[in-house]
């Protein structure tokens, strides 16, 4: 098979494709990667996973490999989010570091996402290195100074979130909380650090299960409906979530309704700007909101734009050019954090912000959207079927004037392609970078018109 890493690290079905030869020539070739940029024999090297099945097995495969190339391997104990690895790669001034996850996806696949030094996801340019290494069968010579060691990288991460957020704000408005890790490796960290700051926390689904309730642990809004149910029933602060790494987030506010990534997204920016007074701009992928472009105008900083994949962000974070990334698929780092996404912090921002506007996260954004309007946002996927993958490759190459009898004032092919249309509206197609799917994304200034460019956008790309 020919092993690809897509937006963020290689996933495959367990027994399919992602097997134990597998395993071994991907690891084998990280660390070929790795020598050749100097690590050297003794450098340390962060190997964790999260909660799926067989992920310590996995994980101390890749550690051994790992110790016979003369890394000094720190093995995570117990399932371990994406963004604490991301800290304990910068922290322990690890030559890198790899998750055994699949993040988001079914139960029935695995993944490797692997970070570089700075703890950001690995940039294409060293994913295309790491694939060539994988079909060459690439594999340095055994040498000495390896070991492994076991470590738990909870409480140095833990420590680390209290200089980002203001926990003082959270312990004085007190309030009441729900978290749902969706049986991922949330557990211990989120509702760990709010109990340590006196805060009641009830937790849903504090338990491993390998099949995610037989669901993805993805914490959008068709996943959360346990949480919502608490949250309403016992008249709760908020509820929180995360995805099977740890670095996606999910919101509930009081009154049960589903906050979207791409409103929090927006609403932390203007509250980051607001209680902190950082003046640097903000990133956004292409397929997020223009609201956050709405508010990046309303309180006068840049707006940055990237390809889809958090990668893209972080290299704004690690030059210090933006108070916060955020992607629409739920990730988001700010200024100071590490550039990789976190869920636990995004979540974290969100009781902040509460916390310290003494207002529900529902009665914030209708402020924001009295002072700079709403736009509604949505996407679609369709199946990346060898015929549709045709119609794609056929449709980004075209340049139309008009779409469904909108017509095009601009195409963006900065990730896809991205047609905007007059009166703020704007559709973007792409292949996802985690899943066999095409997306179409879409955004108007009302909801029927967002459904009818959505359905416009599916008609064109498959007709």
């Amino acid at each position: 098979m020919s092993i690809r890493f897509g937006t963020s690290g290689w996933r495959a079905i367990i027994a399919d494709d992602f097997t134990f030869d597998n395993v071994r020539l991907v690891t084998k070739a990280i660390c070929s990667y790795l020598k050749t940029k100097d690590a050297g024999s003794g450098r340390t090297f962060i190997v964790g996973h999260d909660s799926r099945f067989m992920g310590e097995t996995f994980t101390n495969v890749a550690a051994e490999i790992a110790a016979r190339k003369g890394f000094r391997v720190l093995r995570c104990s117990g399932p371990t989010p994406t963004p604490t690895i991301s800290h304990a790669i910068r922290s322990n001034g690890a030559a890198g570091g790899m998750n055994f996850t699949a993040s988001h996806n079914p139960p029935e696949y695995q993944g490797i996402k692997f970070s570089t030094a700075d703890g950001a996801p690995a940039l294409p340019e060293v994913t295309r290195q790491i694939e060539d290494g994988v079909a060459n069968k690439v594999s340095t010579e055994d040498s000495s100074g390896g070991e492994i060691t076991d470590f738990d990288p909870c409480p140095r991460y833990l420590d680390d979130l209290k200089t980002k957020i203001r926990f003082d704000v959270i312990a004085k408005a007190g309030g009441r909380y729900a978290y749902d890790p969706l049986w991922g490796t949330g557990r211990g960290y989120l509702n760990r650090v709010l109990t340590n700051h006196g805060l009641d926390v009830e937790t849903l689904h504090d338990w491993r299960d390998v099949t995610f309730g037989g669901q993805p642990p993805e914490p959008g809004e068709e996943h959360v409906g346990d949480l919502k149910k608490l949250v309403v029933e016992k008249g709760l602060t908020l509820g929180l979530a995360t995805d099977g790494d740890g670095d996606r987030f999910g919101i509930i506010d009081a009154n049960g309704e589903f906050i979207t990534p791409n409103q929090l997204i927006a609403l932390l920016t203007d509250y980051l700007v607001e209680s902190r007074g950082w003046t640097l701009g903000v990133g956004r992928s292409v397929a997020t909101s223009h609201q956050v472009d709405r508010v990046a105008k309303a309180r006068g900083i840049r707006l940055y734009e990237t390809p889809v994949g958090f990668k893209y962000l972080g290299e704004l974070i690690i030059k210090d050019e933006i108070i916060l990334g955020g992607e629409e698929s739920a990730g988001l780092s700010i200024r100071g954090h590490y550039p990789e996404k976190d869920g636990i912090l995004a979540c974290l921002l969100a009781a902040e912000a509460v916390a310290a506007r003494g207002a529900s996260l529902t009665e914030q954004l209708g402020e924001l959207f009295k002072r700079d309007g709403k736009l509604e946002s949505g996407r679609i996927g369709v199946k990346l079927t060898p015929d549709v993958a045709d119609k794609l490759r056929d449709k980004l190459e075209q340049g139309p004037t008009v779409i469904g009898g909108r017509r095009i004032e601009n195409i963006n092919r900065i990730d896809g392609v991205k047609f905007l249309f007059e009166n703020n509206a704007w559709m973007l197609m792409r292949p996802s970078g985690t899943e066999p799917m095409v997306r179409i994304y879409a955004e108007s200034e009302s909801k029927q018109e967002l459904e009818e460019i959505l359905e416009q956008g599916r008609r064109y790309l498959l007709g």
